[in-house]
């Protein structure tokens, strides 16, 4: 049995070619955010900003814990 799959392979095919643009800008558009950052010398931009010291407590390790029944 024949099948004309060329119009369905053509829309695969331009489908492809599309998402290849669109990931190619969101790839150059990542680039130009990246290179737009103004870093401090001797600062890591991955921890700049962090506080070093103890974290404040969260409320719910405040609240009573309730206890299992048949236990003491």
């Amino acid at each position: 049995m024949y099948r004309n799959t060329g119009p369905t392979k053509r829309q695969k095919e331009l489908s492809r070619e599309e998402k290849k643009r669109e990931k190619a800008e969101k790839k150059e558009q990542r680039q130009k955010e990246k290179d737009g950052r103004v870093v401090e010398d001797g600062v890591d931009p991955d921890i700049a900003g962090i506080v070093p010291g103890p974290q404040p407590l969260a409320i719910d390790e405040f609240a009573p814990v309730p206890s299992a029944p048949g236990r003491r």
